[in-house]
């Protein structure tokens, strides 16, 4: 297997571990020092902007307790060129409160030796802040 295929498969495992609940699968795929960074203005809700492998440890698992299973995640396309893999992936999972979060996914992962270095993730803002902060 070549390193774009490799990468890509890197960036499938990670959405099939969050699919079957290893969140700390998840977490050993990414370097210690990635930033990950979440759509939204910095401030415009908990999770918006630049993050670091801990913060996004403490958000996946915030969100795992704060629903009722593993976040089931499917990935629908991808395309990896060189050290880069886009991702076109939705979620779906109850929340504990009833709320059904429904999300759509675009993210542009970068490898290195391996790990995921960074990511950029985009998805609908406005989704995130009607179910996880609106009371």
């Amino acid at each position: 297997m070549n390193t774009t295929e490799t990468h890509r498969q890197t960036a499938i495992a990670f959405y099939n571990r969050f699919d079957s609940g290893d969140m700390d699968g998840v977490l050993a795929l990414m370097a210690d020092d990635c930033a990950y960074w979440l759509a939204g203005e910095p401030g415009s809700n908990a999770t918006a902007g630049l993050r670091t492998k801990a913060e996004m440890a403490d958000i996946f698992n915030r969100m795992a307790r704060a629903m009722t299973g593993p976040l089931r995640m499917t990935v629908h396309n991808t395309v990896a060129e060189g050290d880069q893999v886009a991702v076109m992936a939705e979620s779906r999972g109850e929340l504990k409160n009833g709320r059904i979060y429904n999300q759509h996914y675009h993210a542009l992962f970068t490898l290195r030796g391996g790990q995921i270095a960074a990511v950029r993730e985009y998805m609908d803002t406005q989704h995130v802040q009607a179910i996880w902060y609106t009371r």
